[in-house]
């Protein structure tokens, strides 16, 4: 799993635009781009599609008869072969946890179809397709140390500049389709700065700026500058980056020669997506769905609240319970929703309060948006609350969606109040609670996190 930061997509975008681009492919040397400010993030991911070079011709799915979808993808390797002891290393890493192996395949099962073709359309090396293996194993719920979440581990700020949307009700760097589009078009433009795709890999690990910093310096001793003459250069991760990609590329293009047994994954989509024109339950789109919460979560894992929000989301469902849904959706005849939001307005309004005036419980409140015991809400927090009859009929309004954030503070008074005094544990536990929804509160503020020379983001 990936644990450094990415460079900033509006920094690659900015060194695509520079003078050394002209150099696409893979034998062509790497240029060193030059950086400009002012590049603006929409229109810059756009530019990257455009401007790729493609790596192969794009073939259609219906061209592909084996029925296996491991044998598809062995059929688009495109990325030189590495051969060194790090690849060996990785190759027995893996090969000697088989029970690893088969939860990643199990859990990869599910979205593999859909990368695979997304990297057909592009004319891209199909082995891009395993790099979920070495980033999350395939985890969208996947966290590192560095706050990068999702199956292709994306940072909060480079999520921003890729237009995956982060706020209080979903994360897009989770959800399987907005993150894999994001992920090859950042594969795509690091490949177009450096006419190289193991050098694009390197930078996708430790930033573009980095990868052009150790160019330069080879460069100027006049060294080599791929990937493993630069490896020298590069942190512990980065130098087993590529290997590790290339240890699971070897062990799927002929597992019998390691040992590995590789559970078959169908070479057709696992999936299709489903329109929904108003607020839903969760737990309502499941039902209808006839599927449990869990297998639902993990086809949706970027909705982050009780309640999926807005007309134009899509929710993906296996294709006979995306059929089950329509159906149990015509017979429904119920609210499709019980969820709305409340701000706080004042500091004096409590947990308890508004629990009471909402004819729910404290717990309901607390459960729904995550609130620690021993916190409380402070005053211009949004969150989520159980409909009344006077809310019943409406939906959540997309600025609230996009703008509502929630701040916590320990909740010292009310418990002065009651006459109980927190024990020293309790006291520890809402501290670190503070902290950790103090983060929290910052990242959705949409604030974007400053860069640095070298193209990572501070933290």
């Amino acid at each position: 799993m990936n644990e450094t930061t990415r460079s900033t997509y509006a920094l690659t975008i900015a060194l695509l635009l520079g003078p050394a681009i002209a150099h696409a492919a893979d034998s062509a040397p790497s240029p060193i781009a030059q950086s400009s400010n002012g590049s603006n993030g929409s229109s810059a991911a756009a530019m990257a599609k455009s401007i790729m070079p493609q790596a192969a011709t794009p073939a259609k799915a219906d061209d592909y008869k084996d029925p296996d979808l491991w044998g598809r993808i062995r059929s688009g390797y495109a990325i030189p072969d590495i051969d060194n002891a790090l690849v060996a290393k990785n190759i027995q890493w893996y090969a000697s946890r088989p029970d690893y192996l088969s939860r990643t395949t199990g859990r990869a099962s599910l979205y593999l179809y859909h990368v695979v073709q997304e990297l057909e359309k592009r004319g891209m090396p199909t082995e891009l397709a395993l790099l979920p293996v070495i980033e999350s194993a395939f985890n969208p719920q996947a966290l590192s140390t560095a706050n990068a979440a999702g199956i292709w581990q994306f940072v909060p700020g480079t999520g921003r500049d890729l237009n995956l949307q982060q706020n209080m009700f979903k994360d897009e760097r989770r959800g399987v389709l907005a993150s894999t589009d994001a992920a090859l078009t950042y594969l795509q433009s690091l490949y177009t700065m450096f006419g190289d795709w193991q050098l694009a890999l390197a930078a996708y690990n430790w930033g573009a700026g980095n990868v052009q910093k150790a160019i330069q310096k080879n460069r100027a001793l006049g060294k080599p500058t791929d990937f493993e003459s630069l490896a020298d250069l590069m942190p512990a991760e980065t130098r087993n980056y590529v290997p590790k990609l290339q240890a699971v590329k070897n062990i799927i293009a002929n597992p019998a020669q390691y040992g590995v047994v590789l559970p078959a994954i169908d070479n057709s989509p696992y999936f299709v997506a489903v329109d929904k024109t108003s607020d839903i339950d969760l737990a309502v789109a499941a039902q209808l769905a006839e599927m449990s919460i869990d297998e639902f979560k993990a086809l949706n894992p970027q909705f982050k609240k009780p309640v999926i929000t807005g007309e134009s989301t899509k929710i993906l469902l296996p294709k006979e319970n995306a059929e089950k849904f329509n159906l149990n959706l015509a017979q429904w005849g119920r609210a499709l929703s019980t969820w709305t939001t409340h701000k706080i307005t004042s500091a004096r309004e409590s947990i308890a309060s508004l629990a009471a005036k909402l004819g729910t419980t404290p717990e309901v409140i607390r459960q729904a948006n995550n609130i620690p015991p021993q916190m409380r809400l402070k005053a211009g927090s949004t969150i989520l609350v159980p409909k009344t009859s006077a809310t019943a009929g409406n939906d959540i309004a997309e600025s609230i969606v996009e703008n509502a954030s929630m701040v916590l503070e320990a909740d010292r008074g009310e418990s002065r109040r009651s006459g109980r005094r927190l024990t020293r544990a309790q006291r520890i536990k809402a501290s670190a609670a503070h902290a950790v929804a103090e983060i929290r509160s910052r990242v959705s503020r949409h604030a974007r996190p400053g860069v640095n020379a070298n193209g990572r983001k501070r933290r």
